[in-house]
């Protein structure tokens, strides 16, 4: 029996190469939009286009996961590996982690006591870093998966989210953000600034705006080579994300950016976000997540 096993929800956007190899269980959230199910499209932002192109003007629904779907998680882990962490996406925008807490209760009272939650106060690359920080400490076996667990919670103050959307209004649609503060970022985008939004204790909030920013990807380099700059005279490792709404060209161009003059700095992967989260994103919404590595 291996040591420690990882329970995910799907929000994290880890690649399927790192999920394989650490042997993590990743629990599917739900994603109901049935009026896009048919349109052409290889992923859910190309379907998402020709829903606007015909009129179509229906929002996508998600659902968190039930305890049930932690429950099988939970028990597929246990037949590999002693003890579990289990990792979700912020509690203040998704039911999900009061399921992982509540999918405990139907274990065995031994393995209860064996599974530790941890609300990441973040989605997409800013919950995956700390999926990677957690893979970090597991390779210390000196760690029990208590400790491991304290010391997560402790960091999610570190770990930084920054998106732009091209258009806030679906996730507007989806009540994740406010009627006022969408207006502000339409309104904004208008005089050619391009406003910032971030998590801030879980919750999404407008965090600041880039003047001068000619695209989404210069206004978020603009963005960490400001807030890293102690990192980086610190000669500190930076892990950064890049997550699109498929936008590829975009998030390449970031990434370019980023190893050229952001020092120290090592980007992990791009990923497209997964279908759940780019459901209230939005086509081309760029975002990108970093912590001190």
């Amino acid at each position: 029996m291996k040591h420690i096993g990882l329970v995910v929800d799907e929000g994290a956007d880890l690649p399927k190469d790192i999920i394989q190899k650490h042997n993590i269980e990743i629990v599917p959230i739900k994603l109901d939009w049935p009026e896009i199910k048919d349109l052409p499209g290889k992923n859910t932002f190309q379907k998402m286009r020709e829903a606007e192109k015909r009129g179509i003007k229906s929002f996508g629904k998600t659902s968190q996961p039930s305890p049930k779907d932690f429950l099988d998680a939970y028990k597929k882990q246990f037949e590999n590996f002693e003890e579990i962490v289990c990792i979700t996406l912020t509690s203040k925008l998704s039911g999900t982690y009061n399921s992982a807490i509540q999918a405990k209760n139907f274990l065995l009272p031994e393995q209860q006591k064996k599974v530790f939650v941890v609300d990441s106060l973040n989605v997409s690359g800013g919950e995956a870093l700390l999926v990677f920080k957690a893979i970090e400490l597991i390779k210390n076996t000196e760690l029990n998966a208590e400790k491991i667990a304290e010391k997560l919670k402790n960091l999610p103050s570190r770990i930084h989210l920054r998106v732009i959307f091209k258009d806030p209004k679906w996730i507007e649609a989806s009540g994740r953000i406010s009627s006022p503060v969408a207006n502000w970022v339409r309104k904004m985008s208008k005089i050619g600034i391009r406003p910032i939004l971030g998590f801030r204790d879980g919750v999404l909030k407008a965090i600041g705006i880039k003047t001068g920013a000619k695209d989404i990807p210069l206004a978020l380099f603009r963005e960490i080579k400001e807030k890293t700059k102690k990192l980086q005279e610190e000669n500190k490792k930076i892990w950064v994300i890049i997550s699109h709404g498929d936008n590829l060209t975009s998030a390449q161009k970031l990434k370019k950016m980023i190893k050229k003059e952001i020092k120290g700095a090592s980007v992990l992967y791009i990923t497209l976000v997964n279908n759940i989260i780019g459901a209230i994103a939005g086509p081309d919404a760029l975002a990108l997540s970093w912590t001190e590595g």
